[in-house]
């Protein structure tokens, strides 16, 4: 019960920041207000505040309170953070850090999978692909079976660091798969891109995944940008939120 309090007050004030209420600079209410608008004990407060200032959402200090910092403190590989940020709404600029970041990592990643990839990774991917497959042709969640699909290729690589790092980018890759695949036909149409990046990594043949993924990535930024170019208000993925938080 005391860790959905602390849960529950941890993601009140993030989304409270995220959402603008309280803006770079700004502090945060003094402790007792918080106790009282929160109905929560001066402790769930303190050790809420500890979490955010581990999220890099917030610094304290004497005399100056809990003040919220600027973006580009704050930890964009914490799910919470990247929950958040889709309760609040996306942005165009969030969405294309993303794809810059997926071209800076996927394609290393993939070369190395291509090379080093056991049999139990390819199962692991090909059905990931299966489900995505099925997910089209007979409906279900194809965003949950393309996000497998991709952690599997990022295991693959057998780079600890690439491993770990895929673990903080499922967030932020589920975010981009909701978006990219929100269009009609959008799953179909990169179905065989998703073929085409597995059968080179089934082939050990780096150079051709490289261009693969390269290929899908670059798909999905296109997609991105016909969403964004439409003009019309990105989503605040409120249903997504709880995905997310679960992805990594």
């Amino acid at each position: 019960m005391i860790k959905n309090v602390h849960g529950n007050t941890v993601d009140h004030l993030g989304e409270a920041i995220l959402a603008g209420r309280y803006p770079a600079g700004a502090s945060l209410p003094p402790e007792p207000a918080l106790c009282s608008e929160l109905g929560v004990s001066r402790t769930v407060v303190r050790e809420a505040v500890k979490s955010l200032i581990a999220k890099g959402l917030v610094s304290t200090g004497p005399k100056v309170g809990t003040k919220v910092l600027a973006e580009e403190h704050w930890n964009w590989f914490d799910p919470d953070v990247v929950a958040w940020q889709s309760k609040a709404g996306l942005t165009p600029e969030f969405l294309r850090d993303l794809q810059y970041l997926r071209r800076a990592v996927e394609p290393a990643a993939v070369r190395l999978a291509a090379e080093r990839a056991t049999a139990a990774d390819l199962n692991s991917i090909e059905a990931a692909y299966q489900g995505m497959k099925t997910a089209i042709e007979d409906g279900g969640d194809y965003v949950t079976h393309d996000l497998r699909f991709h952690q599997g290729l990022l295991r693959a690589c057998r780079n600890r660091m690439l491993v770990q790092m895929s673990k903080a980018l499922s967030a932020l890759l589920r975010t981009s798969f909701e978006i990219s695949t929100s269009r009609p036909d959008g799953p179909k149409s990169s179905l065989p891109l998703h073929r085409a990046v597995l059968d080179a990594v089934i082939a050990r043949q780096p150079d051709r995944a490289e261009k693969a993924i390269l290929k899908l990535i670059d798909g999905a930024a296109d997609d991105i940008e016909l969403v964004l170019a439409s003009r019309k208000r990105l989503p605040s993925l409120r249903k997504m939120a709880s995905q997310l938080k679960k992805a990594a």
